[in-house]
């Protein structure tokens, strides 16, 4: 017995020693995280500006990035501290230019306009920007359009075939199982339950699809025209006629400057900087970057800058929601305290439940009434992201937003043929009143049950438009013409009073300080990053899930099991959202 308490308190002993040791080491991991020394980015730095990385509005946070040196593992700045990056790099005598990487692009055409206004401010300080690439994307491409230099792997590939989108169709899948979807909206537009009801695109589909791919199309061309001094005719015939096949072609109709490879590129910075061929050369990532500067203004007055980003939804939502509960609280928040002079939202969002955008819109027409509310659009403001944002004292977007879709819908599945004939089940019960188990998956809806459902989406239709109506100064009929449920670009939705002015988010900031007659402000912005703790737990689990479904069903895959999960988030609740699988390539 004695030699067994011997044991036992010895492993004890050593048990709590590691478990010491442990937390010792996690403390001093969190310290230097949370307090890490500012790096030193030394001299003829060149800052790398990745567009195959994805700039959402809020900063990625990677918890232990301060534990590597590499880039890869840096943070990621968010879509605005870019811009503001590039703004402290212009006069940073550090800083003596940037190097583009055009590899890929998974950014949408707002978030793109919002870098290349960031680029063109840059280049105002005379500092040189080069883009290279092995395989340069159209809307990589069309950032890098404004670069000194473009050049491409000899051997690589310039895109240059006009944009395209493509939406999977369930129907046919959806008969086969005897599953019927019910479907009811408002709007001929309102394409979201299309897939759904249908095996191929309606004509109001195509059409608005149509226009939309055209305005971005167009912006691509004149913009490139413009910064490359090329003919816009003659951009539009090499697609058409499909004349860049090659690197070289592209070279050839001056799209590019050069043909290139990397340690070529890497040879003529060297020279460009001064320093020794054998030398490193000075490539400091933006998430580097932002640690070792002061990017962010400060002033005495305050601006809350709200970012709104992800799918509308009822409660308090997650990290990538707009929980109508969250964002009620932060816009009071900001109502109540006095010395807040403006409230600015930056929407980024295709739109969700109906009641969610009901109540954040509440909450904005109250802010509204004690100071002024700009409201700016990122890639997305469509449906419900538009219903919310509708009463705005002025709404910018940029020629790039899809915006509009003013229409709303809801789907209640009927899986009794499904669950009886595919699996041999079927259900029955007992209820004390002739409706108790209306709108139940295991049965069809009734004509009373489908006469109470269809009013409902005609009402909050009705409702939509409007607070539209009346946010945008317009008359019912009129807003009934563009509703419908059709989407609409940034450029467009201005011409039909959807949209103020085009602009960016300094652009919606710097009218904010304006009317509230202020020059000397900061920023306060919202919703705050998660703990350190809470940062690496919610990192990891969304890592690991996400990479072990990739590679057990691979890209597509997973693309379409992102799909299916969006239409069963469709079911049984009434939504404000945009077609939910709207990709351009």
């Amino acid at each position: 017995m004695r030699g067994f308490f011997k044991i036992f308190f010895a492993t004890l002993l050593a048990l709590i020693i590691f478990v010491v040791v442990i937390v010792v080491v996690l403390i001093g991991v969190a310290g230097n995280v949370l307090s890490p020394e500012k790096p030193d980015i030394g001299s003829k730095a060149v800052l790398v500006v990745d567009l195959g990385q994805s700039y959402k509005e809020v900063m990625q946070d990677n918890p232990l990035s301060g534990l590597s040196s590499d880039e890869d593992e840096e943070d990621i700045p968010g879509l605005y501290d870019l811009v503001r990056i590039l703004r402290h790099a212009a006069q940073d005598s550090a800083i003596r230019g940037i190097y583009l990487k055009c590899n890929s692009d998974p950014n949408g055409f707002a978030s793109n306009e919002e870098i290349r206004h960031a680029l063109v401010d840059f280049k105002k300080s005379g500092k040189f920007i080069y883009a290279y690439g092995d395989m340069i994307p159209q809307k990589a491409y069309y950032v890098a359009s404004v670069a000194d230099k473009i050049y491409c792997n000899p051997k690589g590939d310039v895109d240059w075939r006009g944009f395209a989108t493509q939406m999977m169709f369930l129907k046919g899948a959806l008969d086969k199982l005897e599953i019927q979807p019910q479907i009811f909206y408002a709007g001929k537009f309102k394409s979201a339950t299309e897939p759904l009801r249908a095996d191929k695109m309606t004509d109001a589909n195509r059409l608005q699809l149509t226009e939309l791919l055209g305005d971005f199309y167009n912006r691509l061309l004149s913009g490139t025209a413009q910064a490359r001094g090329l003919d816009t005719a003659v951009l539009r015939k090499c697609a058409n006629e499909n004349l860049i096949q090659h690197a070289k072609d592209a070279l050839d109709y001056k799209l590019i400057d050069g043909l290139r490879y990397d340690d070529e590129v890497k040879d003529e910075l060297r020279d460009k900087l001064g320093v020794d061929k054998h030398a490193w050369l000075n490539f400091v990532a933006l998430g580097k970057y932002a640690k070792a500067i002061n990017f962010k203004a400060t002033g005495k007055d305050k601006i809350s800058l709200i970012y709104a980003e992800g799918d509308v939804v009822d409660g308090k939502g997650d990290k990538d929601d707009i929980g109508s509960d969250t964002y009620r609280w932060l816009i009071r928040k900001a109502r109540f305290d006095k010395d807040v002079k403006a409230i600015v939202l930056r929407v980024n969002s295709g739109g969700g439940s109906s009641l969610a955008s009901e109540n954040i819109w509440r909450e904005l027409s109250l802010a509204r009434k004690e100071k002024p509310v700009i409201v700016s659009f990122g890639d997305v403001a469509a449906s419900g992201a538009y219903y919310l944002s509708c009463d705005a004292d002025s709404i910018f977007a940029l020629p790039g937003t899809i915006t509009g879709s003013i229409g709303v819908f809801t789907v209640i599945p009927n899986l009794q043929g499904f669950f009886k004939d595919k699996l041999g089940v079927t259900f029955d019960g007992v209820k004390t009143a002739p409706e108790a188990d209306e709108m139940t998956i295991t049965k069809p809806l009734n004509a009373l049950e489908r006469e109470w459902i269809q009013n409902d989406i005609d009402t909050i239709y009705h409702d939509f438009k409007m607070r539209v109506a009346n946010g945008r100064g317009k008359s019912m009929d009129y807003i009934d013409s563009i509703a419908q449920g059709r989407v609409w670009s940034g450029t467009k939705g201005q011409s039909l009073g959807l949209v103020d002015r085009t602009g960016t988010l300094q652009d919606a900031i710097d009218c904010a300080a304006r009317m509230a007659g202020t020059k000397d402000y900061r920023l306060v912005e919202s919703p705050e990053p998660k703990g350190f703790f809470d940062r690496i737990i919610s990192s990891y689990k969304r890592s690991a899930s996400v990479k072990a479904m990739k590679d057990e069903i691979g890209e597509d895959g997973y693309h379409t099991y992102s799909t299916l999960k969006k239409i069963r988030s469709l079911v049984g609740v009434t939504q404000t959202r945009l077609p939910f699988d709207l990709v351009i390539e």
